[in-house]
């Protein structure tokens, strides 16, 4: 497809914590997401960074298409790219927007854990 890059084959993507003042800029919604960088080896870099912008410029959104570590597909909108040439080949940067955890959810459950045993 034209609006998303694939994640053909390895392990799911990390994703890293963003802390830079100009990728903040790019959660701009009515709601919080939180934003992550990951880094993807490439043998297109530039043809990916082309079909992010063409599709941008038609003001459709970019995804990124991947497996989760249960196995599952899971998409997360493209936020950024960035594609960089290093002695190992080209890396794809790509800043995209998460679903925050629901941290809260998951401590409730810890309590009710411990009143258990």
């Amino acid at each position: 497809m034209e609006n998303e890059i694939t994640i053909i084959e390895g392990p799911p993507p990390t994703f890293e914590t963003v802390d830079d003042g100009w990728a903040l800029g790019l959660n701009e919604a009515p709601f919080l997401y939180d934003l992550a960088l990951t880094h993807l080896r490439t043998f297109n870099g530039a043809e990916l960074v082309e079909r992010c912008h063409r599709t941008w410029s038609q003001q459709n959104t970019m995804f990124l298409h991947y497996r989760n570590d249960l196995g599952l597909d899971e998409q997360a909108p493209i936020m950024a790219v960035r594609s960089v040439e290093t002695n190992e080949g080209q890396v794809l940067f790509l800043w995209i927007r998460l679903k925050p955890e629901d941290e809260e959810e998951d401590e409730d459950d810890n309590q009710e854990d411990e009143g258990l045993e």
